[in-house]
């Protein structure tokens, strides 16, 4: 990720760089990313999925596109390095979403439109998060993700939700498909053709920074744009 350290604070960072903290967020000190881009709008918080991390170099990429259109990210560790020995925690998907509200609530209630990115597992976190949180939740997008692990909640969910789904798939994206008829928001359901599950395939992954820069520009950006006040709460 491409973001400028500095020592400055980050309420007011220039029009020419993006600014990075190393943050940790309670209740037990999850490690994050936060990058913020010059006269920034909304905020996209990244739920990674199953055996991935703050430094996934897919979700890096997509964080770095999201810098470059104005919208500031954070990535953040679902687990400490105990929990991610105990295999069953990465599908526990009650508790990664548990610590996903437990963050979103530690940013505050500054004055900007919110984003969650979910991908694998971390897709389900984020929709039962987004169900949770109402209106604070401005878009959600889901990359390869498991949104029919959200279970029951699916048909409570109202918040713009975008799905992206490689075009070979096989077997996810009907799980998508599933899922997709069960929202209840405005909602888009997009097929990468010719991607596998990680989108490695050339142009694959550019093709999710697209959609997803879109939709996010859709429904986090229309009059709203201004200098986001992003000061995480503190204790």
């Amino acid at each position: 990720m491409r973001c400028v350290i500095t020592g400055s604070a980050l309420n007011h960072p220039s029009s020419a760089t993006r600014e990075v903290r190393q943050v940790r967020s309670p209740p037990i000190g999850l490690p994050g990313t936060l990058c913020i881009p010059g006269e920034a709008y909304a905020l996209v918080v990244f739920v990674h999925g199953s055996g991935s991390s703050r430094f996934s170099p897919r979700n890096m990429a997509v964080a770095d596109a999201l810098n470059e259109q104005g919208i500031a990210t954070l990535l953040f560790d679902l687990l400490n390095v105990q929990e991610e020995a105990h295999r069953p925690n990465v599908f526990n998907i009650p508790l990664l979403t548990e610590r996903l509200v437990h963050v979103v609530r530690w940013l505050g209630r500054e004055p900007m439109v919110l984003g969650l990115f979910g991908a694998s597992t971390g897709a389900a976190a984020a929709l039962m998060a987004a169900a949770g949180l109402g209106d604070r939740v401005g878009a959600v997008v889901s990359r390869g993700g498991r949104p029919d692990l959200a279970g029951y909640v699916l048909d409570r969910i109202h918040t713009p939700t975008l799905l992206i789904v490689g075009g070979i798939d096989f077997g996810v994206i009907e799980l998508n498909e599933q899922a997709f008829s069960r929202l209840r928001g405005p909602k888009s359901l997009e097929i990468v053709p010719g991607a596998s599950h990680l989108f490695p395939e050339p142009g694959a992954l550019e093709a999710v920074i697209g959609h997803a820069a879109r939709w996010f520009e859709r429904h986090l950006g229309s009059g709203l744009r201004r200098r986001a006040r992003i000061a995480p709460a503190q204790g």
